[in-house]
């Protein structure tokens, strides 16, 4: 058995635990530390099973707690080369152990890759990790644009966490600057509920089952919202929920747990 974790989901900070009964992995740690060691405590979950901390790039949202937490538990830390390279030059790496990721890597039983994204950061990434039985789960927030590599990594993914980030008619009436909006609608910036929503029954046809809605803006989606909407592509396409599909949204701050 294995199961999938966000521990906090949106834009004030992220991080996604995964897992088996022999340890699991952090992708992103975007809160303090004793935030993220709180959660995991209320989550049923040991940190001193963690074997690593996987980022998916630099902005503040999704490395706040590395640091401290790497340092605190002698957790090493991967990423992108050029995503290490932006936090170090920001001082945020401290005294963690880190090494820049060019292949696939081997920890607590799982198979870690990442693949690249489209995002406003120095080099930004998901990740796709194989489970010992075989199967699947793709890790995947913070994408301006669906690009040829992003699908074929999430393609026959049993598991898929992608982002659904705003509503576009709540962003473009919403309080962000206009300079703002542009950065959310941009080819770098984030997915919207319809772009996700379209995205989703390929997935499906592709061997995916399970989904998790993340990375929610709390100014500009709700999650019933980003909930119909998804719902509503993949029945469209002749999909029934709780048969061919699940549909999970990832709790801001609280835990979401999917067990595969």
């Amino acid at each position: 058995m294995a199961k999938l974790c966000t521990l906090f989901s949106s834009s004030s900070g992220n991080s996604t635990y995964i897992g088996t009964e022999r340890g699991g992995i952090l992708i992103d740690a975007g809160v303090s530390a004793r935030a993220l060691e709180n959660q995991m405590l209320a989550a049923g979950l040991d940190i001193a099973g963690v074997a690593a901390i996987f980022i998916t790039h630099e902005h503040s949202d999704h490395i706040k707690g590395v640091s401290v937490l790497a340092n605190r538990y002698s957790i090493p830390v991967y990423a992108t080369a050029g995503t290490l390279e932006a936090m170090a030059e920001k001082g945020q790496l401290g005294r963690a152990r880190h090494d820049a990721l060019t292949g696939g890597i081997e920890l607590a039983g799982l198979q870690i890759e990442c693949f690249a994204t489209l995002h406003d950061a120095r080099q930004s990434c998901g990740y796709k990790i194989t489970l010992p039985d075989g199967r699947r789960i793709a890790v995947c927030t913070d994408l301006g644009r669906l690009t040829d590599e992003v699908k074929s990594a999430l393609s026959g993914c049993e598991l898929v966490m992608i982002e659904s980030n705003h509503d576009l008619g709540m962003l473009q009436n919403g309080p962000y600057p206009y300079y703002l909006k542009r950065r959310v609608m941009g080819d770098s910036g984030h997915l919207s509920n319809n772009v996700c929503g379209d995205f989703l029954p390929e997935l499906l046809r592709l061997g995916t089952t399970r989904f998790v809605l993340a990375h929610l803006s709390r100014e500009n989606n709700f999650p019933q919202l980003a909930a119909a909407t998804s719902r509503a592509c993949l029945e469209m396409a002749g999909a029934q929920n709780g048969i061919d599909f699940t549909l999970a949204v990832a709790a801001s701050a609280a835990a979401t747990t999917v067990v595969i």
